[in-house]
Order: C-alpha cells, then structure tokens, then sequence
C-alpha cells in the first residue's frame, strides 16, 4: 500500500466543478465568527459538490486571507450568497422547495442515527455562531431540527465538525454521490 500523488487522485478541474453535477443540499452559516470555520466550511462543500453555501449576519465573506488559509480555493468553486438577515433567506428558501433543517440541540429534535433524507428532497442545513447556536427564531421556523449525538463531557462540537459530520451523513445515507456528471 503507498499513499497516492495528487495528480493520481482524478480531480476536477474549476471548470468542470462549476459544470457538475451539485449535491441537492445547500449550507447557511449564520453568525459565524472565525474565518476557519468558514474557510472549512468551504473546503467540506467542495469536497461534496454541495449546492451553494448562504452567509449571513456577521458571517465573514470571500476574498478574505484568514477564509483562504483554510479553505485552499475552495471560495472559487462553491457558488455562494450574502444575506444580511437569515430571516429573510429562510422563507425564500422554502419557497424554492428547500427543507430547513437547523443542526442545533433543542427539544423535540431528531438524532443524526434517525435522520432519514429523501432523495427527492432539497435540504437546507443551518449551522449557528459558536457561542450561541442557531437563533431560536429560525429553530422554530425550521422544517426540523437535526442534533448529532455526543456521549462526552462536552456539550457541542466546532462547527466545521458538525458540518463535515452532517455532509458525509447525508451523502451516505443517500447512498454516495453520483459519479455522472
């Protein structure tokens, strides 16, 4: 076994990533305040094809050094928005036939073990500042809400964790992402 060169890994070019097919799921990031987690946010998106990714609030936008650092372009292949209020993004977003799902922890929530995508259904995954978490408005106005399961001491995990571990649950659980174009 030896671990493969990146020109033996078969990846797209920028082009042919814009032209491709995109995974039926976008991201809004909502008040998030470190640029690495944005930059990661990025990366993981690319890494999936993911849609589009929604900023808002305080949420820092690209071109921006620190977002770069940690996203290593991926701010130029995933198609991606400004909205100053979320809560004006969420009803156009249904409106396009998007199903909101908040990943926060709150009652009534479903476990990531007992999330159960369609695969005719376009989702919209919010995650929330690092202190705060989703605003409670858009919790409530939100289709569900997804919460992954922790068996530590700790009571969240970073974002671009929860990010990467909500994208890869769905993918999967999708049964892998088309290899067509």
């Amino acid at each position: 076994m030896r671990k493969l060169k990146n020109e033996e890994l078969g990846r797209m070019e920028q082009e042919e990533f814009q032209q491709s097919k995109k995974l039926n799921a976008c991201i809004i990031l909502d008040d998030i305040r470190s640029m690495n987690n944005i930059g990661s946010a990025f990366r993981t998106s690319d890494a999936f094809r993911v849609e589009k990714i929604h900023l808002c609030g305080i949420t820092a936008q690209p071109p921006h050094r620190d977002i770069n650092k940690t996203a290593l372009g991926a701010t130029d292949t995933v198609s991606w928005e400004y909205h100053e209020k979320i809560s004006e993004l969420i009803p156009q977003l249904k409106a396009q036939g998007y199903h909101i799902v908040s990943v926060e922890q709150a009652d009534k929530s479903t476990s990531l073990l007992e999330f159960a995508p369609s695969k005719d259904q376009r989702y919209a995954f919010v995650f929330g500042n690092e202190v705060f978490g989703v605003n409670d408005e858009v919790v409530k106005s939100s289709d569900m809400v997804l919460e992954i399961p922790q068996y530590g001491t700790k009571h969240s995990l970073n974002i671009s964790v929860s990010l990467g571990i909500v994208i890869w649950d769905f993918v999967s659980k999708r049964g892998g992402f088309p290899t067509v174009s």
